[in-house]
C-alpha cells in the first residue's frame, strides 16, 4: 500500500498545471517556439495594392517558403495575418472576421504606409487603421509600396520575437510574445474596467 501513488484533488487542474510546467521547460519551449516561428501561415486576404508585393514575396525570386511562410486558403488553419496596405471600412469588417477566426497564437504584420498611418489616403473618410478596429499589430513594414525584401525582414523580426532571442549581454533583443492566457487575462481586466466605468 505504501508504494502506490495516491492522487487527490482536481485531477484536470493538476494535469493542466503539469502540462504548462512541462511546456515551459527549456528544451520543449525552444522546440515549440522554433516550430511556431517557422510555420507562419497567412490567409489569402489582399486588402489593397500591397498585395502585389506580397505576391512577389511568395513567388520564385524571394520564395516565402524559405522563411516558413506558406499562404493558406482558410482562416481557421492560419496564424499570421498580413494587412497589405489600405484598409477601407468595408474591408476592415472582413479583416476583423478573419482575425477572429484565426486560432491562438496569432500574429499580425501591417505592411505599407497606408496601414501604418493612412499613407496617401490619410484624410479619407473611409479608411481605418488596424488598431482602430481591434487588430493588434506585432510588426510594421513601412514603404509605399513595401518591397518584398522589407516583408522578408518583417517575417524575420517576427520569428526572432517568437523565439525570444537574446543579445550578447543576455538581455531580450525583442520582447517575447505574451502567452494566450496573459492576453486573455488582460482583455478580461479591460472589459471589467469598461463595465465599471
Amino acid at each position: 500500500m505504501s508504494d502506490q501513488l495516491l492522487l487527490t484533488g482536481n485531477v484536470q487542474e493538476a494535469a493542466k498545471k503539469a502540462i504548462q510546467w512541462l511546456i515551459n521547460r527549456k528544451p520543449i519551449k525552444e522546440l515549440r517556439d522554433w516550430g511556431l516561428a517557422f510555420s507562419l501561415w497567412p490567409p489569402h486576404l489582399t486588402t489593397s495594392c500591397c498585395g502585389t508585393e506580397f505576391g512577389a514575396f511568395a513567388a520564385g525570386r524571394f520564395d516565402s517558403e524559405r522563411f516558413g511562410v506558406l499562404p493558406f486558403s482558410s482562416a481557421r488553419q492560419t496564424n499570421l495575418l498580413v494587412i497589405e496596405g489600405t484598409l477601407t471600412r468595408k474591408m476592415a469588417r472582413a479583416a476583423k472576421i478573419v482575425y477572429d477566426q484565426m486560432p491562438e497564437p496569432k500574429f499580425v504584420i501591417a505592411m505599407g504606409a497606408c496601414s501604418l498611418e493612412g499613407g496617401i489616403f490619410w484624410n479619407s473618410y473611409n479608411t481605418v487603421l488596424p488598431s482602430e478596429i481591434g487588430i493588434p499589430v506585432d510588426i510594421y513594414a513601412p514603404g509605399c509600396p513595401t518591397r518584398p525584401e522589407a516583408l522578408a525582414r518583417a517575417i524575420i523580426q517576427l520569428q526572432k520575437r517568437i523565439m525570444g532571442e537574446k543579445t550578447k549581454n543576455g538581455e531580450d533583443k525583442i520582447k517575447p510574445m505574451e502567452s494566450y492566457e496573459t492576453k486573455k487575462e488582460k482583455s478580461t481586466k479591460k472589459e471589467e474596467k469598461a463595465v465599471i466605468s
